[in-house]
Order: structure tokens, then C-alpha cells, then sequence
């Protein structure tokens, strides 16, 4: 099985300023730039006022931490001056909001592994919120709802407790059972960019879309009472479900 993702990030300037992504890279999700000189797949694209990388599929744990610092470091290189920001969720100054671009969401749909059907279109609760998604796209032939609600168990419920914005970017994107079907498999839509900016969480990412992939046909998985449980945990950002879940089953959190 491998792994690839398309995370987004945010931009800041020496300051800590907060700045738009728009013209300064010319490309975007219908047309990413392929970087002259990496191998195919490490692109670079505007996503409304976020920066997004794309990375070739990995095979290993030590491939994935490399693609993604790879292609992190040649795309800041392109932006001198700036840096990258850790928030995950923010309020962007109006000032760099202006380009219509900045204004344009969801325009390809999500859908629910626990219904099948499309996430309603996002609308930001304030009109300045911006999110960083962190998507994770897997190969695999597996059923992919059954390995999306198996990552919702292994790698949602445990962000709950590792990334201290997600509830408010769930707001906007990332529920629970948030993916897209693929023809090699799935891309699971619910984590947000919080995982790539350190190896040990990138590798927590490895080990837990592995070991959910495994384990996504196991019954107790089918259970309509966990997945309620699993979706509630998640979309409210409830800390004593996941602390208890993490324990009932031997979930992973670093």
C-alpha cells in the first residue's frame, strides 16, 4: 500500500503577518506546477489563499516524511521572505481576501463514508475563516467507506486530541467520514494540516492509516453504535470520548 497527500498551508511574512498565496505561484488544482526539477508528482498549486503541495504516492514511512519535507522546502524556497504558519484554521486580514479566488470554496464535492452522499458545500461561519486540510490518500482495492470510518477511528478520534484547532475547522471542512473516492482508492478528508510539520506525526500518520487499512473489514468496525460514537467524537471535538476510546482500543497518539 501507498500513501500520498496534498496538504495546504498557510503563508506568513517575518512578522507573522498572515499573507494570500494568490499570483504568486500561477497554477492551480486544474493545473498544478510540476516543479522542473523533481521527479513527476511533486507540484505546487494555488488553493484559494493557501499554498498546496502534491507529492508522488510513498512506499514506506521514511518515503512519505521525505516527499513531504522535499517538496515543503523547494515550495518555500519559491516565496522569498515568508515563512510557513502552523494554524490549521485562522481569520485572514481583509486585505487579503480581496482576489475573487480568495472567495471561491468547495468547488469539487466531499462525501460522507457513513451515508455516501455529498457534503454540503462549506460556508465559513465568519466570512475571513480559512482552513488547512491535511488529506491523505491511500491505495488500496479495499471497500473504501469501510477504510474511511476504519481512519476515523485510527487517525480522527486520536487528532482530537493532537490538534488544538480542528473543532473550529470542522466548522468548515474535515467531519467526520469527509473523503473522495478514488480509482486507486480513497482520499480521506477529515485531518487538517497539523501532522506535517513534524516527521514523528507524519510517521503517526504512516502507522495509523496502516493499521486502519488492515483492520477495516474486522466486525467490530460495522458496528452502528461505535460509528455513532466515532462521528460524534470527532465532529465535536470531545476530548473524554477520545481519551476513552484511545484506551478501549489501543489507538495510537503522539
Amino acid at each position: 500500500m501507498r500513501l500520498g497527500t496534498d496538504p495546504e498551508v498557510f503563508l506568513v511574512d517575518k512578522q507573522g503577518s498572515l499573507h494570500s498565496v494568490i499570483g504568486h505561484i500561477g497554477a492551480d488544482k486544474w493545473n498544478p506546477l510540476q516543479l522542473p526539477d523533481m521527479p513527476q508528482g511533486f507540484t505546487l498549486q494555488e488553493d484559494n489563499v493557501a499554498l498546496e503541495f502534491g507529492v508522488p504516492p510513498a512506499s514506506s514511512a521514511e518515503e512519505f516524511i521525505a516527499h513531504i519535507r522535499a517538496v515543503m522546502e523547494k515550495g518555500l524556497s519559491r516565496l522569498p521572505d515568508t515563512k510557513f504558519s502552523k494554524f490549521s484554521c485562522t481569520l485572514f486580514p481583509d486585505k487579503e481576501l480581496e482576489h475573487p479566488l480568495a472567495k471561491v470554496f468547495g468547488c469539487e464535492p466531499d462525501y460522507n463514508a457513513y451515508t455516501g452522499e455529498a457534503n454540503p458545500r462549506p460556508e465559513p461561519p465568519h466570512p475571513n475563516m480559512r482552513s488547512a486540510g491535511g488529506h491523505i490518500h491511500v491505495e488500496t482495492k479495499r471497500d473504501p467507506k469501510l477504510v474511511v470510518r476504519s481512519m476515523d477511528l485510527f487517525l480522527g478520534v486520536p487528532s482530537v486530541l493532537m490538534d488544538t484547532e480542528g473543532t473550529e475547522r470542522r466548522k468548515l471542512y474535515g467531519r467526520a467520514g469527509s473523503c473522495r473516492f478514488k480509482p486507486y482508492g480513497v482520499e480521506y478528508r477529515t485531518l487538517s494540516n497539523f501532522w506535517i510539520f513534524e516527521d514523528k506525526y507524519i510517521r503517526w500518520v504512516w502507522d495509523s492509516t496502516q493499521r486502519a487499512v488492515v483492520e477495516s473489514e474486522v466486525s467490530y468496525l460495522q458496528d452502528k453504535a461505535l460509528q455513532d460514537d466515532v462521528q460524534h467524537c470527532i465532529n465535536t471535538g470531545n476530548a473524554l470520548m477520545a481519551k476513552d476510546m484511545v484506551k478501549e482500543f489501543g489507538l495510537y497518539v503522539c
